[in-house]
């Protein structure tokens, strides 16, 4: 049984098909950033989709995100119900490379990529997250990590980002994470105006293009 594509944004690339790669949103929803980032990968080669955990809304403010934020978490089990779901899609159609699929998930959304290798060792092979940590046992997971994170950064503690790199090499998981001098968080997405850092932005961006390519290649 083929699954019909859950709420989301997929962006396929001029060959069709490619590797499968999750994108989980950060706190402000399913908006634009997001959804160039999806086609910024699909021009790379991947098949690249996001689901949208809002049901179609989405935050430009802090307050409203937080808002959002808020009821997702007290219906957190609902949301990675609809996470699973996604995989489920995008494994039925992502080329078969026999490397699994990658998650990327930025903010809120890493703490579900972090959960999410952990529930399902079997589809998740490859893990970036951007400025954001989360909990869990990952003695079953089977994924490789590579992390971005600001170096001011008042919403994800380092005490937190030592804890999840401590936690991921006592797994003897593959892991790499990156700390980049003078950003705070949401340095990587463009439309957050007043943290937005071109520089680290793109070495971030090819950084995470490197780590993809050599995972789908087997070489991660």
């Amino acid at each position: 049984m083929t699954h019909s594509q859950p709420q989301g944004f997929l962006a396929q690339p001029s060959a069709g098909n490619g590797p499968g790669i999750l994108v989980l949103h950060a706190w402000w929803g399913l908006n634009d950033t997001v959804k160039a980032f999806c086609t910024r990968l699909a021009a790379a080669g991947f098949l690249a989709f996001a689901p949208d955990l809002y049901h179609g809304e989405v935050a430009d403010t802090i307050p409203g995100a937080e808002a959002l934020a808020r009821a997702l978490g007290a219906n957190h089990l609902q949301a990675e119900a609809e996470v699973a779901e996604a995989v489920q899609f995008l494994s039925e159609r992502a080329e078969q490379t026999g490397h699994g699929l990658a998650v990327i998930g930025f903010s809120l959304g890493a703490s579900y990529a972090l959960g999410l290798s952990a529930a399902d060792p079997e589809h998740i092979r490859h893990v970036v997250i951007f400025y954001g940590t989360g909990g869990g046992d990952f003695s079953k997971s089977r994924a490789a990590y590579l992390g971005h994170f600001a170096d001011e950064d008042e919403y994800e503690p380092t005490s937190d980002v030592a804890w999840v790199e401590d936690a991921l090499k006592a797994a003897g998981r593959p892991v790499t994470f990156y700390h980049y001098p003078g950003t705070g968080h949401w340095f990587f997405e463009p439309d957050r105006q007043q943290a937005y850092n071109e520089e680290a932005a793109n070495l971030a961006w090819d950084r995470t293009l490197a780590f993809l390519k050599d995972a789908f290649a087997g070489q991660a």
